[in-house]
């Protein structure tokens, strides 16, 4: 059995594609590593304020001597310890919320993708009905029956997203259980439990990984989308979210409030994108 070749354009594609996700998920790790130790190396509080150094720009020198390489707001407060401190609370929400999200969908869609009948039409339609509405309209209701807190919006967006994961599960699940393996088993007359803990899951870990990792992209967006709106943390925590609806009214005379916060988020979804695009593969072997 012999390899055939890709052309060398396909090669230098495929090597371009691989680069680019290697980058991305750079990105993405560099993110983790700022929101687990950024805190304790910016020497600034996101929360303090100093009326004598309200709106200073990128790189202006403060009263007590420091400075501010990002700027500060309309209180004061330091941007950059502001975005560092909501990278936390952004990747602690979007990581909760689809461990939460992604655990639940996982128990409904094997229930819905092995065992069939009722209990699927019964899941499916519920996904159905709630994929009825957009899913930010639904957020915004349960936010604000909730009231603004961290667990709060993480139970909200789990509640959102818990039918997409479902559908990815039971699609792997009605394939996975129509294999040979899952058929000897049963001919054999192994227990549903150990035939799914056996054949199923590990057949749709990988599908669960990648919706999960586009997800978390598309959990900042949503945590960032209530907190601009004052329906997601508190307003004595940082968020991104919460920091560009403070520079909405400054963007004509402080940009740098809504620009930085606006950037960091915008870097990490698209990050999130390129490092599971799937168009973005290995080359693949011919035999």
């Amino acid at each position: 059995m012999t390899a055939v070749a890709l052309p060398a354009a396909r090669r230098r594609s495929v090597r371009r594609s691989v680069d680019a996700r290697w980058v991305a998920r750079a990105v993405i790790a560099l993110y983790v590593l700022v929101a687990l130790v950024g805190p304790f190396l910016i020497p600034y509080d996101a929360t303090a304020t100093s009326t004598s150094d309200r709106l200073q720009p990128p790189g202006a020198t403060l009263t007590d001597g420091s400075v501010s390489w990002l700027g500060t707001d309309q209180v004061g407060r330091s941007i950059a310890a502001q975005v560092v401190a909501g990278s936390r609370v952004s990747m602690l929400i979007a990581a909760a919320t689809v461990v939460i999200a992604g655990a639940l969908g996982l128990v409904l869609g094997l229930i819905a993708g092995y065992f069939g009948r009722w209990a699927e039409s019964l899941i499916m339609r519920l996904g159905d009905i709630q994929l009825a509405f957009p899913s930010i309209l639904l957020a915004i209701l349960i936010a604000g029956v909730l009231g603004p807190s961290v667990t709060n919006v993480i139970v909200t967006l789990a509640i959102t997203r818990w039918v997409i994961f479902a559908r990815v599960v039971r699609a792997s699940t009605l394939v996975a259980s129509k294999s040979e393996a899952v058929e000897g088993a049963r001919v054999l007359g192994v227990s549903n439990f150990w035939i799914i803990v056996r054949y199923i899951v590990p057949r749709v870990r990988g599908p669960l990984a990648v919706a999960a990792t586009v997800q978390i992209g598309l959990m900042v967006i949503a945590e960032a989308s209530l907190s601009f709106l004052g329906l997601g943390v508190p307003l004595d925590q940082a968020s991104w979210g919460s920091i560009i609806a403070n520079g909405r009214d400054y963007l004509s005379s402080a940009w740098w409030i809504a620009a930085f916060p606006g950037l960091a988020l915008v870097l990490l979804v698209v990050a999130t994108g390129m490092a599971t695009d799937s168009n973005r593969s290995e080359p693949n072997q011919t035999m």
